[in-house]
């Protein structure tokens, strides 16, 4: 292909998408994780905050009946109940001073419904502080009698257990989650794939290949299925009507085909006549010879096939051709994998086309091939220095009976040559395209696999 020519619709890369499988596993996935994340927020709501408030009725309790008894002491004894408090509830109770420095908690926030709830419990004039003097913690300021004093919880108090238990179910539910997500796309998308490779073996012509599943259990699967299988019945019915008749098309024309051409040279005595007449009569045989090449289905067995090797088999049959110049570039060694008897029709065809159609200015045809290799392909072009064709044109050259007269020799034809070499080079599992060449004729360009 040329310079600055856009790549051909049979050449483009594959697109790398995602499959139908994993786009169905990943919707599953988000939808039950999202699910699970919203359990747990309700989970928090209904399990922490009750909890968080339970432990700070407990902690009012518990600052109520130490004031309760402290207000009811001796101050020995008071010095004793404090200690006690300190080493086995864990509350350091201080005197409060009028210069202590305190971050009072608000009743409102977070931690508002706890602040709340204590100073229900304690009544007018209680502190609640987050820090006392620097140190953080949950203070709790109160009076005893004339006195006034602090009391210090660990926060740990007022924070709700956490229990491991229900964070092991919660990740076993999520695994299971996407277990049964792969489980659910996997058979979804089942028959989906499986309707794929049976499109894929009937593209290839195997109507015979193993059908889909009638007995599916599945209403819209079943009917798509059976659907299917009679589609398949009947071009298998079709082709097998069209191979009998172009069987007979075969017979019926070549026979009386062979009788024409005996009985001219035998009866026309003006030799010019005769050469005519039997020129037409071996263009008849070569059409209906090209109709069926291109109507036979065909099963290619692709193997390991030196390019050189059968470049030079096609270009023989033109070697006594003193219009028809041949200049290959091609590395030896290079393998395609390919069936030989469709890769040699393809280059003969090509060949042919560009000597009839490919023609410069003094009636010599010029034909340059060429073939690069990449890692997995092999791109071989072939181009002529002819007149070209007009680019509207240059699109519908590859279809079956179309003949581009208008814009090339009037030489006559079917109009399948190049209908043949696209369709024998994607039985190979190739592509094939066509654009005008630099010199200004046709360029042919065939992307086969790397051997």
């Amino acid at each position: 292909m040329g310079p600055g020519q856009p790549d051909a619709p049979g050449l483009l890369p594959p697109r790398h998408s995602l499959s139908l499988f994993w786009r169905t596993f990943f919707l599953l996935s988000v939808l039950l994780l999202f699910s699970l994340v919203i359990w747990l927020q309700i989970f928090r709501i209904l399990e922490g905050r009750p909890q968080s408030l339970q432990n700070a009725q407990q902690l009012g309790s518990l600052v109520k009946l130490s004031r309760a008894s402290l207000s009811h002491s001796d101050a020995i004894a008071r010095l004793s109940m404090i200690q006690a408090l300190a080493d086995e509830e864990a509350l350091n109770i201080v005197l409060r001073h009028p210069a202590d420095r305190f971050v009072p908690l608000a009743a409102t926030g977070g931690d508002g419904g706890v602040v709340r709830e204590i100073m229900q419990k304690l009544g007018p004039g209680t502190v609640i502080a987050s820090s006392v003097n620097g140190r953080k913690g949950f203070w709790v300021g109160f009076t005893i009698e004339s006195d006034f004093y602090w009391l210090q919880a660990d926060d740990a108090r007022l924070q709700p257990t956490h229990n491991s238990t229900w964070l092991t179910w919660l990740a076993t539910a999520g695994l299971l989650s996407l277990l049964g997500a792969a489980m659910m796309a996997r058979i979804i998308n089942r028959p989906l794939r499986q309707l794929s490779l049976a499109t894929l073996r009937l593209r290839s012509g195997q109507f015979d290949a193993k059908l889909l599943d009638e007995r599916a259990a599945t209403t819209e699967i079943r009917e798509v299925n059976i659907g299917f299988n009679r589609m398949a019945a009947q071009l298998s019915k079709m082709e097998y009507d069209r191979a009998l008749m172009l069987a007979g098309i075969s017979h019926d024309l070549r026979t009386p085909l062979a009788r024409l051409r005996l009985d001219t040279e035998i009866s026309v005595t003006d030799p010019l006549a005769r050469a005519h007449m039997a020129d037409d009569i071996a263009q008849l045989d070569a059409i209906i010879h090209k109709f069926l090449d291109y109507a036979r289905p065909q099963v290619t067995h692709l193997e390991l096939v030196p390019l050189k090797a059968m470049v030079e088999r096609a270009a023989f049959a033109f070697a006594q051709d003193a219009s028809m110049h041949i200049v290959r570039e091609l590395p030896a060694g290079l393998q395609v994998l390919a069936d030989p008897v469709e890769l040699l029709r393809v280059l003969s065809n090509l060949l042919e086309n560009a000597r009839r159609y490919g023609r410069s200015s003094d009636q010599v045809c010029r034909v340059h091939i060429q073939a690069t290799a990449t890692k997995a392909w092999v791109i071989i072009t072939l181009a002529d220095q002819g007149p070209g064709v007009a680019e509207p044109v240059l699109r519908q050259l590859t279809r079956p009976f179309f003949r581009a007269d208008a814009s090339r020799n009037q030489t006559a034809g079917s109009g399948l040559g190049l209908a043949i070499v696209e369709a024998s080079v994607l039985r190979m599992g190739g592509g094939f395209s066509l654009s005008a060449a630099a010199s200004g004729g046709l360029c042919a360009q065939i992307r086969l696999r790397r051997a």
